[in-house]
């Protein structure tokens, strides 16, 4: 069958939610619009975001704190947070039908807890703007002239070609493979002359050398304290929950502190020091024990700890301790309460590596910010050139961050690029 040419003010390459967002924002300013996405649905990363309950933004309404979490990234994003920033993405959703609700961190969820309607609400925003969407169709080349890309040549059913005026690259990062995200759009801004800052894995768990933490997995901490150290030094702090894995551990804390460890680890060994008691100090937690022990004498030292410790913690805890199962709890000296206390407060754990691109939440790295305008997302190096998302270098902790980010950025490049056809400037 003869394959045909397509033409379009706006192509948008990629159906996550920052390509759907500025789909959505260059058609609401005129723009004749087309989305490609490679996979055969659409946000497929989107439905995987917050275990499957999508954690659309944050709550927090200082915009400068909210962009202190990107670090020294964070100002680029004034410019599209002012566009299209927390407060404009809920009333996005909430005015088409979504109610949403705030949890423990400022998390912003839909009140059904189901991404599914998040991506429902695109979806019919898509339609609803006349957007031709071509599912299954990979960008094989993109083709450039004088400064401009003037056409994509697709792999597709019956398109092979589109032509354009603009175009916004919002392909994704590395992350989670499986959702589709190959790195293509480094690939193609690499082509085009931008630079492209190391692609990383970010918000990933941890593996850890001891291999008694196979007892822990699934093990899940509340309240506790993870310090991260290199050289006995302390590189960073958080406090909230961890999980055991398989093999080491994860959970919101150790996410927001996976890259800086995989950074530490360029530069030699790190060490993961977790605090499980971390309301009480050191003497405190002496007393505590000491009291438990006062009221359980009688016991044997396994069956003393089920009010310290969870159920499975206990055998590990008992093991690391040195400290004999079967002895009377009288008979516990107080060099063997004291490395038990020890225990509780710096238990001393070694990272193995970081778990790679296919577990990991978001890529860090990406296309270089210095080469692209942040009042318009334009690219400085080729004219017609926008970029939106986690294709830019920009990463945040967990929370709602980075999905806001794809939304900010979604919308102000789809504006920019469908205004810009509108001028006539292109």
């Amino acid at each position: 069958m003869q394959k045909n040419s397509l033409k379009c003010d706006v192509l948008v390459i990629g159906g996550g939610a920052a390509g759907m967002m500025a789909a959505i924002s260059a058609s609401e300013s005129g723009a004749k619009v087309v989305l490609l996405e490679k996979n055969a649905e659409l946000g497929i990363k989107l439905m995987m975001t917050g275990k499957g309950r999508c954690n659309i933004t944050n709550a927090e309404t200082d915009k400068r704190k909210f962009l202190e979490v990107f670090g020294r990234n964070g100002k680029f994003l004034y410019s599209a947070f002012n566009d299209f920033g927390p407060e404009e993405t809920v009333r996005f959703f909430t005015e088409r039908g979504l109610t949403t609700k705030v949890e423990r961190g400022n998390r912003i969820f839909p009140m059904s807890d189901k991404a599914e309607d998040v991506r429902g609400v695109l979806m019919d925003e898509l339609r609803r703007n006349k957007i031709l969407v071509l599912r299954g169709a990979k960008v094989l080349d993109l083709v450039a002239r004088d400064s401009k890309i003037v056409k994509a040549r697709i792999e597709s059913v019956d398109i092979n070609e589109i032509g354009f005026k603009n175009i916004v690259i919002a392909t994704g990062g590395l992350s989670y493979p499986s959702s589709g995200s190959s790195g293509d759009g480094f690939l193609w801004a690499e082509k085009l002359g931008h630079r492209v800052i190391s692609p990383k894995p970010a918000l990933t768990a941890v593996l850890l050398k001891e291999r008694w933490v196979e007892e822990l997995e699934g093990l899940s901490l509340k309240n506790v304290k993870v310090g991260v150290y290199q050289d006995a030094k302390k590189q960073d702090e958080r406090f909230g929950e961890a999980i055991f894995t398989e093999r080491g551990i994860s959970g919101p804390v150790v996410l927001d502190m996976s890259k800086k460890i995989g950074e530490l680890l360029e530069s030699g060994s790190v060490k993961i020091i977790i605090d499980f008691k971390p309301a009480l100090e050191f003497a405190e937690l002496d007393l505590r024990i000491q009291r438990d022990f006062g009221e359980n004498q009688n016991k044997i030292f396994k069956n003393s700890l089920d009010e310290l410790l969870p159920q499975k913690m206990i055998p590990v805890v008992i093991s690391l301790s040195g400290i004999d199962p079967q002895k009377k709890i009288n008979l516990v000296t107080r060099e063997e309460r004291k490395k038990l206390v020890h225990l509780l407060k710096e238990m001393d754990l070694e990272v193995a590596k970081l778990l790679g691109f296919d577990k990991a939440v978001i890529t860090s790295g990406g296309v270089s910010l210095r080469e692209v305008d942040p009042k318009t997302m334009r690219s400085k190096v080729v004219d017609n050139l926008y970029f939106a998302g986690e294709v830019l270098d920009l990463d945040a902790p967990t929370g709602g961050y980075n999905l806001q980010e794809a939304w900010s950025t979604g919308h102000l490049a789809g504006k920019s690029a469908g205004e810009n056809v509108a001028a006539g400037a292109v």
